[in-house]
């Protein structure tokens, strides 16, 4: 039984008390798309993502059990992924090509849940302007001679915590690693511009711990979220 949840229950901090102490679920479900929905998720901890079953298409915040979280001093780099870093003949950018970057993501996963009304959502947190330090990025690499991009991902920060959704790399075998090398720039681009940690969501990937994360339990995430949410870079 997922249940349904909305803004005012957000707003409540007796609901997300509840919410965050209660071991036995993790998702919820609503139709509410809205930008300030969206954030106002982000900011109380939840990782969103989409479901559709019988033509019906809903939101589902995720208050996970347990998060993969790196801190860049723990930030290991194999030697494949130094040996990429040597040949240099990649372009790392950072940018605001949203669409770009999820319709890489749509056409690498063919299950991909960044569609439709969430899709539109994202796209519009361009234009969010509110009290929540909350902000939209994506990443990519690209061959320096072709221009083509190889790897890339989308993800948001609030406060000083950077949290990834979904990323793609290319499956030709020329590019084996890149999308490792994708991480490990992404990594050293977020602790020179400040942040303090990379939410890298459910711990299950063993690249993530390859890349240096440490497994948190929800309530041990949550106190260290909470602390970084409301400061700015």
């Amino acid at each position: 039984m997922i249940s349904y949840i909305t803004k005012s229950c957000l707003d409540d901090e007796l609901t997300i008390n509840y919410i965050c102490n209660n071991k036995k679920s993790n998702y919820y479900y609503s139709d509410d798309f809205s930008i300030d929905f969206y954030i106002k998720a982000a900011y109380e901890g939840f990782v969103s993502i989409s479901f559709e079953q019988d033509n019906l298409f809903v939101i589902l915040p995720e208050m996970q059990f347990d998060y993969a979280v790196l801190f860049f001093d723990n930030l290991h780099i194999s030697k494949k992924v130094e040996k990429l870093l040597r040949k240099n003949d990649y372009e790392f950018k950072v940018h605001e090509n949203y669409e770009k970057i999820i319709d890489k993501i749509n056409e690498y996963h063919g299950d991909s849940w960044i569609v439709k009304e969430y899709k539109q959502t994202l796209l519009n947190l361009k234009n969010y302007k509110g009290n929540i330090d909350f902000e939209l990025l994506a990443c990519s690499i690209e061959d320096k001679n072709t221009k083509k991009i190889i790897a890339g991902e989308i993800g948001y920060k609030v406060g000083t915590v950077y949290t990834s959704l979904s990323g793609f790399s290319s499956k030709e075998r020329r590019f084996n690693n890149y999308g490792k090398l994708q991480l490990v720039l992404l990594a050293k681009y977020l602790e020179e511009s400040g942040f303090s940690f990379w939410n890298l969501g459910h711990p299950y990937m063993k690249y993530k711990f390859d890349l240096g994360a440490t497994l948190y339990k929800r309530e041990d995430f949550l106190n260290i979220f909470r602390e970084q949410r409301d400061k700015k870079i």
